[in-house]
């Protein structure tokens, strides 16, 4: 598992990962200056106060927002890199795996549906990581704890999906649970920290279409 993740790692800085990696990475920071210009200008626009209380709102409301973008980066950028994990997980299959019959590419809306399906499971991700830091004494076991369950079931059944239809899919993580949850520790790991957690989308996808091809051939499956 680790050494997996080791690879996964050092995939994304090669040049076709890099290259998804920066176009994830300059769309999400173009949406969040945006939603950040847009915010303090509606508001400067529609309430009127004296010079002094509106200059001291917009510097406080900026700090504000760019405090709150630091979370809001993770979704969006999973977002975003959701519309990409297919031809990550291709890229992966294709480099590493090259005598095994290639993954199935999702159909359109379905992969628009697993962007968005990403991006609310990391936002809930952020916002449990938000709300803990603001209660003192409370464990972050079980933040890790449930967020490695959600982000290994997910980036596991991605990756299976490829190969195997849906139930299939579900019945080898439930398998193997226990390598799909600890799986899901480490990119939780990840996903937490502030600047890295940039790399997660495509860290998690390499790294479980690795986990993938490591459970079907120990249970001998056959990609369909």
């Amino acid at each position: 598992m680790l050494d997996a993740a080791g690879q996964a790692f050092r995939d994304i800085f090669t040049p076709p990962f890099r290259a998804v990696l920066l176009k994830c990475v300059g769309f999400t920071v173009a949406l969040l200056a945006l939603l950040i210009v847009g915010i303090e200008w509606t508001f400067s626009y529609f309430v009127q106060w004296p010079d002094w209380i509106e200059t001291a709102i917009e510097w406080l409301g900026g700090l504000a927002l760019f405090v709150g973008s630091i979370f809001l980066i993770p979704p969006v950028t999973s977002l975003i890199a959701g519309l990409y994990l297919d031809d990550i997980a291709a890229l992966v299959e294709r480099e590493h795996y090259p005598a095994d019959p290639p993954g199935r590419e999702l159909p359109t809306l379905q992969a628009i549906g697993v962007a968005l399906r990403f991006f609310f499971v990391v936002l809930l991700v952020s916002l449990v990581a938000l709300f803990l830091l603001l209660i003192p004494g409370v464990n972050l076991i079980a933040f890790y704890l449930g967020n490695g369950y959600l982000l290994g079931r997910e980036y596991f059944e991605l990756a299976a999906m490829r190969h195997l239809p849906p139930a299939e899919a579900k019945s080898l993580r439930r398998a193997n649970r226990l390598t799909v949850f600890l799986s899901g520790l480490l990119i939780a790991g990840i996903a937490s920290v502030p600047i890295l957690n940039l790399i997660t989308p495509i860290f998690a996808t390499g790294f479980m279409v690795r986990v993938y091809k490591s459970l079907a051939r120990s249970a001998g499956l056959r990609s369909r």
